[in-house]
């Protein structure tokens, strides 16, 4: 298999056309080997359409996806990045290219193994990889120039808008089946912030994230 043909292809026929258009992420996509991050077994699915899987019943975004994502964060050099699900490390490793630092917490200890191992051998050495529950933050480290959520939330936690710096941002999929909607939240003062929808999606939960308060009557 041409490798780099079909990581030619992905961009141009998969992430060009979903409106990334900014060539230095079209640029790191080319940086960061998609294939290193995956099961050995899907090796030559690495830039296919799909959600791969990487074990624990846990998924990798579609590569459309976290490349749109890279490019509505716009990560800058001096960034703390909290990445919350370290899952495949494929898009720790594209925000630690980006980034000055990135905090990545996964609470499932065999995929953060599994996410340890790959940003090792790849040599990504700006980021700190801990095992943890940081669906609510991670405040051991906070303030964060940016917060990435790698699964969805029904309702976002107050305590993720609390950690951020002033003018930080933060990236998550809010709602529950059958809507949910990538969001992007700006921080303007001190646990407020303003936010604007980027397109709809589908993401598996985060273990033991907030949930909607529901009356009965």
């Amino acid at each position: 298999m041409d490798l780099e043909q079909a990581r030619t292809n992905m961009v141009e026929q998969q992430i060009r056309p979903w409106e990334v258009l900014d060539q230095e992420i079209l640029d790191l996509l080319y940086v960061v080997p998609r294939e290193e991050f995956v099961l050995p077994q899907y090796r030559s699915l690495a830039f296919s359409d799909l959600e791969l899987p990487i074990g624990e019943g846990q998924r990798m975004w579609f590569p459309k996806i976290e490349a749109r994502v890279m490019q509505a964060l716009g990560v800058r050099k001096t960034d703390r990045v909290l990445e919350v699900g370290t899952g495949s490390g494929y898009l720790t490793a594209l925000l630690a290219h980006r980034a000055a630092h990135v905090y990545s917490i996964e609470i499932n200890p065999a995929l953060a193994m599994f996410g340890r191992h790959n940003l090792q051998r790849q040599g990504v050495d700006n980021v700190t990889l801990e095992t943890g529950d940081a669906a609510h933050g991670w405040p051991k480290y906070a303030p964060y120039d940016l917060i990435v959520l790698t699964g969805s939330t029904p309702v976002l936690p107050h305590q993720l808008i609390e950690q951020l710096a002033p003018g930080g941002r933060l990236f998550a999929v809010v709602g529950e089946l059958p809507v949910m909607t990538a969001r992007l939240c700006t921080s303007i003062a001190p646990g407020a912030c303003t936010s604007i929808d980027l397109f709809e999606t589908m993401l598996p939960p985060l273990v033991n994230c907030e949930q909607r308060s529901r009356f009965h009557f």
